[in-house]
């Protein structure tokens, strides 16, 4: 089993920026990639962006050049770097693995942007 804690959300003007941690202990040596995702109220949970193993990393178009993923294999940590936010980048943002072992969630932190 994998559990995901994810820290870092709050509240920041527009253009400001955020940085989101996702902490995974258990079994992660299961885990082939991790990704953020996020959701807003009465919309479905979209993919923000994903990192694999080895990684390679993919993002939403409506993130790129805005946000970075990264990992610290040391600290078994994915970030998410998030610069020049805007008001739809509201949500609540998820932490996700997946492997071998199963598809795991983390309990999600709310990113809320002001205009």
């Amino acid at each position: 089993q994998v559990h995901l804690v994810e820290s870092g959300g709050g509240l920041v003007q527009a253009g400001g920026s955020l940085r989101l941690s996702c902490a995974a202990s258990g079994s992660i040596f299961s885990i082939n990639s991790m990704g953020w995702y996020r959701q807003a109220p009465g919309k479905q949970r979209e993919l923000v962006a994903a990192i694999t193993s080895g990684g390679s990393t993919n993002y939403a178009d409506s993130v790129k050049g805005r946000f970075t993923i990264s990992r610290d294999n040391a600290k078994n940590t994915v970030y998410l770097q998030m610069n020049s936010l805007k008001p739809e980048d509201t949500a609540v943002y998820y932490c996700r693995s997946v492997g071998v072992r199963g598809d795991y969630w983390g309990q999600g932190t709310q990113v809320t942007v002001s205009s």
